[in-house]
């Protein structure tokens, strides 16, 4: 190897790197360039030499990056394979490097450190300790020539800490040996890094000063910062006692260095990281040090500097982290106050009360909501709860929460200022709105534990709060509601006054009637204020619907003086046809129907919360809903059936089963009428004639006003509404003995559980036919000739809701439409907006059928039949959105709620078809999705648009789940119920991220489950399902599949005699299962658990499974004999579970998926040096090498 070769080849690679770099290269040359680049570090076999000469101090910086780049190319990949005088040359040079290789510490590039140390790092995961011992000594030496090389050491110790500890990106045992000799030796680097900090910080702070001194602070400053930052890369897992070591003088530094404004970001985030520490409490003891005068002292002071100083960014940042400094110091208190440590209370308590005040009350949104949790912490802890000190803190702090719930600081508006802040901390208003919500709902639990310990101060400044509201002129502000002039929009300062003062009244009442006593509760003040806020009279949508909700926080007071329900309900009714402008035919805004629909829950909340309260009005209150009924325009469907919700809910307290059965006939009799008209009963059983009908085959000129069929929509939906009510309203009464009593107990089970009869059921059974009929109908509209016949305007009358688009693909809805638009703007969306609902609430009726009617309804006759042949019809064109909802609110409560009796009849005959017609569809639809990510052709993208795609993988993901959820809910325990099937999108994907997964040793299967497997075809469509999906691309499905489903499956079949064929089958799902989510350590613990079971279960029966394993790419044979022997020779003695398990794992590896970003990522291979801790035996070898030239390995490094 010549000097001219060596100087040839940099000129070329300089050029390269040139091209590369320059942004006018083409493409074409860069790439060719790029290509010579990484061959040359690849294959070259004079790497170090040119590296070492690129990188010399006359190079331009990108050039000296380059050549460290293939330094650190060489350590990362070739260093196993050095001769041992190679590797002594390149540590020497590069450690030359470090010493006098560098610009100085304020001219020298930051990416060319990073790198520097960065190779210095690699080095020592390879060789330290056993093959260079005094590597620290070095790094000693090395920091006593001045700024430019200390930096540099404290990189390399920061890196160093980061990739043993904190990233673990090396091999166990290397891991192991470097993390305990950093232990061993942690007293001398501490004081090392301790020392380094105070020398710089002493420096800079004598020098700063001094004009001409400038540049020398600059450097001093520098290290003191990377000491900093490199002190926050050990704080975190060092022992405990170097922190506190000294008398915590680390602890008193870091508190000094928060007045030093160069230098306080990095001392903050070492302080937070500090206090933050968990481990034994006796350990954690010394930080109380960080309540005593000094170091509260400086914290306040830097904070009020801080503050002083205005908005700038940099301040901000610190002052966030002080906020969290005092979080994490009230959590130390609240974990060691109280405990075996016999710690007292802070004499400081108070003053870190006020200056927490004072960052509950800071204008920036986001420092009052850090400091939430802490305060509902000390609210909590039984200690501090009863401190005096504490308990006068809570009017303050109510106070301040009366301003934190005012929702101002917008950051696209200037009205507050909060308003800067949100700037800095949210991207958009949605943002802001998002985060405000979740913010409010925090300090409502908080406000609640404050009122816990004082419930009345909390009800008095609610009581004035409120007759403030009452009082004050409406300040609509510069935006006009669209409702109407001189109205309030969502961001009028008088509405997000009455907003928040509405939900601080309705946190702090409800804890009152929680905590108080029933003679303590304030009667006399509750009804003062109840009177009040019933005269008040507006014609604003927004303040009534806050009046609305106060009225509801005070009714409680009604039970205590049950005179005042009459002028309740009167308010509530008044509310219920709430308009702005009366007789006005324009459509209603939302705002204006969220007033009407709030009044109506309201009604329904108080009937079914206090029905004693409200039995004896219930005649008046029948008459007034039957006068509202009378006019058929006057009220809604749905606030017609409100209404009649409340009714039923107060007639379960008759009590008296004739009665109230007579009641019921009473009240359906009009729907009866209507339902069971010849008219309705051709229109519900022939989809034409029922497209006709509801006004969907017309073409209409003016999309807005002109809906001829309007009102026969309206009478399908108000009798559908109307049972729906009445099934989930009307039931028979709780105690056994009333229910006997009043004529409901019809007899016992074999098992003497009671036998109930619903009031209702003979009335809602004359109706089922009709609504069979409609699923029916309304299954068959999506076929291709219903479809066709839709008129002009309605072509998508059966598409999804653009709302429930959003839905789907988490999209946030604009703020001001929710309440401001009118709510269907075209007939066509109201069009969708009835179809839609129409058939979730049929699917409600047949959901709550059962719960609500128990046997009567399970005994229909036929009922298996009819359900096959209406709700489970035409199930090929029925799209994945209206498949959801049909198996969540009816399939899967009939299944739980059917008594086993009636398995073998109604589920079985049902489900059967159902799971193998679901097994199909879904297989489709997953190849389909497979082999669109396969092709990705860009022509194929012009008629199906991507939002478009997004939005059927997205509804896929949801139907796997709601189907996989089904199947598990019917044949594994009980469990099931509680699964997370919210009606929104499920739940993001975090559960898929937990690591640990040990499916539950219980899941057995349910009696259906047993029932179904017994039925072959059902018995396999469910095996293949649950396998099938394994390997589909929904990391949630999987998970939830592979914990819950697969094994007990699998289980329950294998007793029988399984073909070889189906055995290898299923394995080699679980294998194709981790090749799809292996990347996701949740799916890939429960994969390899379940794959473990299988081989571990099915190994000594059928060899076959051998074979699969064989196939594995990269599979070890001699470790896969090994394994098979000890698995099938029951004499050997079993080793631990978790051992054989790690073993199976290391066998199956060749299969696990990995994430794109590794999947062509380069292997490193460190090797093991000789245990640290082990007297290993001399051999042949290493004596040999001792010879050699006379000494150890250990002298490998030594400088």
């Amino acid at each position: 190897m010549s000097a001219e070769q060596v100087s040839g080849l940099c000129e070329q690679l300089v050029k390269a790197v040139t091209v590369i770099m320059d942004p006018a290269s083409t493409q074409r040359y860069r790439l060719e360039a790029l290509k010579f680049c990484e061959e040359f570090k690849e294959k070259c076999p004079i790497c170090v030499p040119c590296g070492l000469k690129l990188a010399e101090k006359t190079q331009t910086a990108i050039v000296r990056h380059f050549g460290l780049q293939i330094l650190e190319h060489v350590v990362k990949f070739r260093w196993n394979n050095m001769p041992r005088l190679e590797k002594v040359y390149l540590k020497n040079n590069v450690m030359g490097l470090i010493s006098n290789g560098t610009q100085s510490i304020l001219e020298e590039e930051s990416h060319i450190k990073d790198v520097l140390s960065r190779i210095v790092v690699e080095m020592i995961k390879r060789e330290w300790p056993q093959h260079w011992p005094d590597m620290l000594k070095e790094l000693d030496t090395l920091s006593k020539q001045g700024e430019t090389q200390t930096e540099l050491v404290m990189f390399i110790l920061l890196r160093l800490a980061e990739d043993v500890v904190t990233f673990q990106t090396l091999p166990t045992q290397r891991r192991r040996d470097i993390q305990q000799t950093l232990t061993q030796n942690m007293e001398k680097i501490f004081s090392f890094l301790l020392n380094t900090l105070q020398q710089n910080v002493n420096k800079y702070r004598r020098m700063k000063t001094d004009l001409a001194q400038e540049p020398k602070a600059q450097a001093n400053c520098r290290v003191g910062i990377a000491a900093l930052n490199t002190l926050a890369g050990y704080i975190d897992w060092v022992a405990l006692s170097h922190i506190t070591a000294d008398n915590c003088k680390l602890l008193e530094m870091l508190c000094l260095l928060l007045n030093e404004p160069e230098l306080q970001l990095g001392a903050a985030e070492c302080l937070l990281i500090a206090v933050s520490r968990k481990g034994k409490l006796e350990d954690r003891k010394p930080l109380m040090v960080l309540f005593g005068d000094v170091a509260m002292h400086y914290i306040l002071s830097a904070a009020q500097t801080a503050d002083g100083e205005g908005l700038v960014e940099k301040h901000y940042v610190f002052l966030k982290r002080l906020c969290q400094v005092l979080c994490a110091l009230g959590s130390q208190l609240c974990a060691l106050l109280g405990s075996e440590c016999d710690v007292e209370t802070p004499a400081n308590f108070g003053k870190y009360l006020e200056s927490f005040l004072a960052f509950t009350t800071h204008p920036s949104q986001f420092l009052r909501s850090s400091t939430q949790i802490t305060w509902g912490a000390l609210f909590r802890h039984e200690v501090l709860s009863r401190d005096p000190l504490l308990l006068a803190m809570i009017p303050k702090y109510l106070r301040a929460s009366m301003t934190n719930l005012v929702k101002v600081g917008f950051p696209s508006k200037t009205d507050s200022p909060s308003c800067e802040y949100s700037r800095f901390d949210f991207d958009s208003d949605e943002d802001f709105n998002a985060f405000f919500n979740s913010f409010r709902a925090q300090q409502g639990e908080v406000m609640r534990m404050a009122c816990r310990l004082d419930p009345r101060t909390g009800f008095q400044m609610a009581g004035e709060w409120l007759k403030y509201q009452l009082t004050s002129p409406v300040d609509t502000g510069p935006m006009n509601s669209k409702t109407g002039e001189g109205l309030c929009s969502i961001f009028s300062p008088s509405f997000v006054q009455w907003d928040a003062m509405t939900f601080f009244s309705e946190s702090v009442i409800s804890q009152m009637f929680r905590t108080l006593d029933k003679d303590e509760i304030p009667v006399n003040d509750g009804i003062d204020l109840l009177q009040l806020v019933l005269n008040f009279e507006t014609k604003d949508p927004l303040i009534l619907s806050c009046v609305l909700t106060n009225v509801s926080a005070l009714f409680p007071f009604v039970t205590y003086r049950p005179e005042y329900l009459p002028q309740v309900l009167a308010k509530l009714f008044a509310s219920v046809t709430f308009e702005v402008i009366e007789e006005s035919k324009a459509p209603r805004t939302r705002a204006v129907k969220n007033v009407r629909r709030h009044a109506c829950s309201s009604i329904i909340k108080m009937c079914r919360d206090y029905p004693q309260l409200v039995l004896p009005n219930f005649e008046m209150l029948y008459s007034h809903v039957k006068q509202l009924l009378s006019n058929e325009l006057l009220l809604t469907q749905m606030e017609k059936c409100a209404l009649m919700e409340a009714l039923v809910l107060i007639s379960n307290q008759f009590k008296d089963y004739e009665r109230q059965k007579a009641f019921l006939e009473e009240l359906m009799a009009p729907v009866a009428g209507l339902w069971l008209s010849p008219e309705m009963q051709r229109v519900l059983s022939d989809p034409e004639a029922f497209i006709s009908y509801v006004g969907a085959d017309n073409k209409i000129t003016d999309p807005v006003l002109e809906d001829p069929s309007g009102l026969n929509r309206s009478r399908i939906s108000f009798c559908v509404y109307t049972i729906l009510g009445v099934v989930k309203r009307a039931r028979w009464p709780a105690a056994t003995e009333e229910a006997k009593a009043g004529g409901f107990l019809v007899g016992y089970m074999p098992s003497g559980s009671p036998i109930y009869r619903n009031p209702c059921t003979e009335q809602v059974l004359k109706l089922l036919d009709n609504i069979l009929a409609l699923i029916r109908t309304h299954n068959n509209l999506y076929t291709p000739e219903m479809v066709a016949r839709l008129g002009e305007t309605f072509a998508k009358a059966l598409d999804m809701l653009e709302v429930e688009k959003n839905a789907i693909l988490g999209l946030p809805q604009p703020l001001l439409e929710l309440y401001d638009s009118p709510v269907y703007k075209t007939v066509l969306e109201r069009m969708q907006g009835f179809f839609c609902t129409l058939y979730d609430n049929c699917f409600h009726i047949l959901g709550n059928a059962g719960p609500s009617m128990q046997q009567d309804f399970y005994t229909v006759e036929g009922l298996a039949t009819q359900l096959l042949s209406s709700a489970f019809i035409n199930l090929n064109n029925i799209p994945d959105y209206r498949l959801r909802p049909m198996l969540r609110v009816f399939v899967k409560p009939l299944v739980l709620s059917c008594p086993s009796e009636y398995y073998e009849t109604l589920v079985c005959p049902m489900l059967g078809p159902l799971f193998t017609y679901l097994h199909v569809r879904l297989s489709q639809k997953w190849q389909v999705i497979n082999q669109r990510s396969m092709l990705c052709e860009d022509d194929a993208a012009d008629d199906n648009p991507e939002s478009q795609e997004m939005l059927e993988e997205q509804l896929i993901r949801l139907l796997t789940r709601e189907v996989m959820d089904l199947v598990t809910v019917c044949c594994v325990s009980k469990k099931g119920v509680e699964h997370n099937t919210t009606a929104a999108v499920d739940g993001d994907d975090d559960e898929a991220m937990a690591t640990e997964v040990t499916p539950p040793a219980s899941a057995e299967l349910t009696e259906l489950g047993k029932c179904l497997m017994k039925q072959e075809d059902v018995c396999t469509a469910l095996l293949v399902t649950a396998y099938t999906s394994l390997s589909w691309k929904d990391t949630l499905s999987c998970q939830r599949t592979t914990t819950q489903l697969c094994w007990p499956l699998l289980k329950q079949v294998l007793p029988g005699n399984l073909l070889p064929d189906a055995v290898s089958w299923f394995f080699i799902s679980v294998l194709k299962g981790l090749q799809t989510h292996g990347q996701h350590d949740g799916c890939m613990a429960a994969l390899v658990h379940l794959a473990f079971q299988i081989y571990e279960a099915l190994r000594p029966r059928y060899a076959e499974l051998k074979a699969v394993m064989e196939q594995i790419p990269d599979i070890q044979r001699d470790s896969l004999e090994q394994f098979d022997s000890k698995l099938l020779n029951p004499t050997l003695q079993k080793v631990a579970d978790k051992r054989r398990k790690d073993h199976f794992k290391r066998l199956i590896t060749g299969c696990i998926g990995k994430p794109l970003g590794e999947q062509f990522r380069k292997e490193v291979h460190i090797r093991n040096l000789p245990s640290l801790f082990k007297k290993v035996k001399p051999s042949l070898e290493t004596d040999v090498l001792e010879n050699e030239d006379g000494e150890g390995l250990t002298a490998f490094f030594e400088p």
